[in-house]
């Protein structure tokens, strides 16, 4: 008996975190559509295809991406990236660059 309600408990938290990654990945998604991320990037056929997004989650880490969402300056240095215009910087709350990483994060290409 106390098997199945732990067993109820643990599925129910994973139901529930479950919920919240898609709403974050959902608040991110539409973040990025109203910061205008796509007049520098592309996710699939919308935006600037010289920025392709659709793998970003399979060659940064979260920490890499919030670095660059966050410090974009810092980042193009430490990488020295040479794309021009620099990425701007955001200023965004940190509930919204969560959002923002774990929707990048999401994207892992075909």
């Amino acid at each position: 008996m106390v098997r199945t309600g732990f067993l109820a408990v643990a599925f129910s938290a994973l139901v529930v975190a479950t919920l919240a990654a898609q709403d974050a990945r959902a608040r991110g998604e539409k973040l990025f559509t109203d910061q205008k991320c796509t007049l520098c990037h592309s996710i699939g056929d919308k935006g600037n295809k010289k920025g392709p997004m659709d793998e970003v989650g399979r060659k940064l880490s979260a920490d890499e991406i919030r670095h660059w969402i966050v410090d974009a300056k810092a980042m193009t240095e430490k990488t020295k990236a040479t794309r021009t215009p620099v990425m701007k910087q955001l200023k965004l709350k940190q509930g919204d660059v969560d959002a923002l990483v774990a929707y990048l994060q999401s994207l892992m290409g075909q």
